[in-house]
């Protein structure tokens, strides 16, 4: 299983963000979605805000929705939020 994080130190507009998740749908409809504000961490406040994942069943369908994450990505960038992007790979 592959999951790519997506880590914003501040909350998005939510209008501009909702869109944003719609986008990702559809650019990307092979993926499990997950996302949601930050709570805190065991020591207190956080410096990241919000989280957005994609959940991929295996490598080949993570390689296959590269074009949609580009895409997704690119929008992103619009959202006037910093954020950074990881990759994992889960056993």
């Amino acid at each position: 299983m592959i999951r790519v994080f997506v880590l914003y130190p501040d909350a998005p507009d939510p209008d501009r963000y909702e869109q944003h998740v719609e986008l990702n749908r559809r650019e990307v409809p092979t993926a499990t979605i997950r996302h949601g504000r930050i709570l805190g961490t065991p020591q207190g406040e956080s410096d990241i805000a919000h989280y957005f994942e994609y959940e991929f069943p295996d490598r080949e369908t993570w390689k296959a929705a590269q074009d949609g994450l580009v895409r997704a990505a690119e929008d992103a960038q619009g959202l006037g939020v910093p954020f950074r992007v990881y990759f994992a790979e889960i056993e």
